[in-house]
């Protein structure tokens, strides 16, 4: 498929996913790149048909990175993640997702095409600038959402190969070994640009993370990468609250480390500091609310565990796409936000 945008394909992806009528057909296409993405890149669509159809005039279409790095790292099973995800798993869950059209992954590992739902005037999150308290919320009550109907689950994750994959997840055989060998690569490229008692801090870590990696607690499909980026906010008529999109790292896990990483990297350390607490309860209702049993006491002692895994994402993250210079600005302030995260919350006590 070779990331082909054309009239004639799209024509019959839509008519495959049953959005286009077969007699129909898509004779104009205009693209135009949206969005930040790393390992994949995103391409809204704009379409013009040969009479008149229900099918959308317009979509995003999610294909491979140009990158051969990061087309690479997607390849190792991320691209097909996020296709199986729209395929089998995006309607078992109520976290809102936008609408997918068509999903394909090969014949080979680096191809792949979704055709999603263009939920445009909602706005991407800046991962840079952050969020405000109302809009953390907002997230960390959506992303109950995605854990509450896949609580414990177990069986969900053994019929579905691709949650448990040792290439993602910090549990991953191996991964301190790898972290032992990528923090001072880190640390030499952003030398200068990380607070010096985050690395200090990194230098401490990084022999303990096996016992990070280690630890079990409750388990539930995760998004693996649930960030501002990586959220879409309904700032305009008729666009959804919210909505999540980049689903090429979900995996099984502990449903915390999503809350905390978004927290951690979404809330200037000010507001986190003012504000977590309120934020980690919020999501605990909103998960009794869907049937989930979990004291406050649980959930604020998982919370801080898991404040070590944005810290892990940005470590391990930036050595395996391609460098950007947004991308460099992006590690650097969530590796500061997530350092800081770690040490207010006292989270070296837990291992």
């Amino acid at each position: 498929m070779e990331s082909d945008l054309s009239a004639s394909r799209i024509t019959e992806a839509l008519r495959s996913g049953g959005s286009l009528a077969p007699d129909a057909s898509v004779v104009d296409v205009a693209a135009s790149a949206v969005g930040t993405g790393q390992m994949a890149s995103c391409v809204r669509l704009e379409l013009g048909f040969d009479r008149e159809t229900d099918a959308p005039a317009c979509v995003i279409a999610k294909i491979p990175s140009g990158d051969p790095a990061s087309r690479q790292a997607g390849a190792a099973g991320a691209y097909e993640t996020e296709v199986r995800f729209y395929q089998q798993l995006a309607n078992a869950v109520s976290i809102r997702t936008p609408r997918c059209y068509y999903a394909e992954i090969g014949p080979e590992p680096a191809e792949f095409l979704l055709l999603l739902e263009d939920l445009a005037p909602a706005e991407q999150g800046d991962q840079l600038a952050g969020c405000t308290p109302e809009e953390a919320e907002l997230a960390v009550v959506e992303a109950a959402g995605l854990h509450g109907p896949t609580w414990g689950r177990r069986e969900l994750r053994d019929a579905h190969a691709w949650l448990v994959r040792a290439y993602v997840g910090t549990g991953a055989a191996g991964m301190g070994d790898a972290m032992a060998t990528l923090y001072p690569m880190f640390a030499a490229r952003y030398d200068g640009r990380l607070e010096p008692d985050v690395v200090a801090l990194g230098e401490r870590l990084v022999p303990k993370l096996e016992d990070y990696y280690r630890n079990t607690g409750p388990e539930s499909v995760i998004h693996g990468d649930f960030r501002l980026d990586n959220l879409l906010f309904g700032r305009g008529a008729g666009a959804p609250p919210i909505a999540v999109v980049d689903w090429q790292t979900h995996l099984w896990g502990d449903p915390l480390s999503d809350v905390s990483y978004f927290i951690g990297a979404g809330l200037l350390p000010e507001d986190r500091r003012k504000h977590e607490g309120d934020l980690v309860e919020a999501y605990r209702q909103a998960l009794t609310s869907l049937g989930v049993d979990i004291s406050s006491d649980d959930c604020w002692q998982r919370y801080r565990l898991h404040a070590i895994a944005g810290w892990h994402m940005a470590v391990f993250a930036s050595m395996v796409v391609v460098q950007t210079d947004r991308g460099d600005d992006m590690f650097c302030v969530m590796a500061n936000r997530h350092g800081q995260q770690i040490l207010d919350l006292e989270t070296e006590s837990l291992l």
